[in-house]
């Protein structure tokens, strides 16, 4: 167990929740923290301040039982099994444990809903949001080794598509169904080819699954 002085995790308290930071009062059900342990893994990683309401205030946690819980999470709750590392901190005389979780290298990262079934998360603000089937098609295909350069060849279903984000921003994947007249299947195969090219990105909006223009690198 490793103990830090104080000033550093009150700086991150201050930040509040966000996309990368989330507080947990405590740790009593594993599989409920798999699930944020599966949304910053399929995002771009994050960490958890266990001991911290959700307000801000220190409450403190007895630090051995919850790395316990954590990594139980981790390992067993969490499909592929994630690393996490768990550092404790004390802070106006109690422990606040920080848990930082990096991106997964293979994904999706699943973790048990409150029924059992296993779901992809997804962080977005500060909330974990289950990701969109179009979406873990997305990071199924990311995570598979990169295919060669290929010519872009846009079908006339394509340039509808790329059109109407050019003008309005956005477009959810029934929108894009209705917009072009094609079934579900053929705007999701065509959205998970798109992102494939690095040509449209999926972002999340009042939970709302949109498909956007990709930024330029």
């Amino acid at each position: 167990m490793e103990i830090k002085k104080k000033g550093y995790i009150e700086s991150l308290i201050e930040q509040g929740e966000h996309e990368h930071q989330d507080f947990k009062y405590q740790i009593s059900d594993a599989r409920k923290i798999a699930r944020s342990i599966s949304a910053f893994a399929n995002h771009s990683g994050g960490h958890l301040l266990v001991g911290v309401k959700d307000n801000g205030n220190i409450a403190g946690v007895r630090s051995d039982e919850e790395i316990y819980m954590i990594e139980q999470a981790a390992q067993l709750y969490c499909q592929p099994e994630q690393q996490v590392r768990c550092k404790v901190y004390r802070v106006a005389g109690k422990n606040v444990v920080k848990v930082d979780i990096d991106e997964a290298a293979d994904k999706p990262v699943k973790a048990p809903d409150e029924n059992g079934q296993w779901r992809t998360y997804y962080r977005v603000a500060d909330e974990n949001v289950l990701a969109s089937s179009t979406h873990v098609k997305v990071m199924q295909l990311k995570s598979e080794p990169a295919a060669e350069d290929v010519v872009i060849n846009l079908t006339q279903k394509e340039e509808i598509l790329l059109d109407y984000l050019q003008c309005h921003g956005g477009i959810s994947l029934s929108g894009y169904e209705r917009l072009a007249h094609i079934s579900f299947h053929t705007a999701q195969r065509t959205i998970v080819k798109l992102c494939e090219m690095g040509i449209v990105d999926i972002e999340y909006h009042n939970n709302q699954c949109l498909i956007t223009l990709a930024s330029p690198e």
